[in-house]
């Protein structure tokens, strides 16, 4: 396994890092209003070389972080632990709401819409990369798009 040199740190605004062939862009979470609760971040991987893996994420907002996905179970869709997110040589994954994200477990503050994250993320060969995750509003869907509107229920 040869050494993998961080190819450039945070570029555009903290929306690009790159580690070896991998790119990492388009990274966001959701603001989450409580301590105590979970909240999810997303992001696009594009591989510019040989197959990966992110085995790992690592931040320093909860108690835990993994990486789910979701499956349906009958009518309904679940998350669930994965221990690894496949990165197709030349390929791309999207890390994105209803589909594979990091998870965050027992959030140790409320996560605030414009703040930053950094969040390391683990790689079986490109090995570590940062990125800066900007918090977006709740029910963020991507970098930039509106959020999704928020369910009216109606009054009996």
């Amino acid at each position: 396994m040869k050494t993998i040199i961080l190819a450039a740190a945070l570029m555009l605004f903290g929306l690009q890092a790159q580690a070896a062939d991998l790119e990492v862009v388009g990274p966001f979470m959701r603001a989450a209003p409580v301590a105590g609760g979970n909240g999810a971040a997303f992001l696009s991987i594009r591989n510019h070389g040989g197959a990966d893996r992110l085995i790992a994420a690592e931040a320093g907002i909860s108690k835990a972080v993994e990486l789910h996905t979701h499956v349906k179970d009958g009518d309904i869709f679940r998350m669930r632990k994965v221990d690894a997110i496949a990165v197709a040589e030349h390929g791309s994954i999207d890390l994105k709401p209803g589909g594979d994200h990091i998870m965050f477990i027992g959030l140790n503050a409320a996560m605030k819409e414009g703040a930053k994250v950094p969040i390391t993320l683990v790689f079986e060969k490109a090995g570590k990369v940062t990125v800066e995750v900007p918090v977006l509003a709740p029910g963020a869907m991507a970098p930039g798009a509106a959020p999704m509107p928020m369910m009216q229920h109606d009054k009996h």
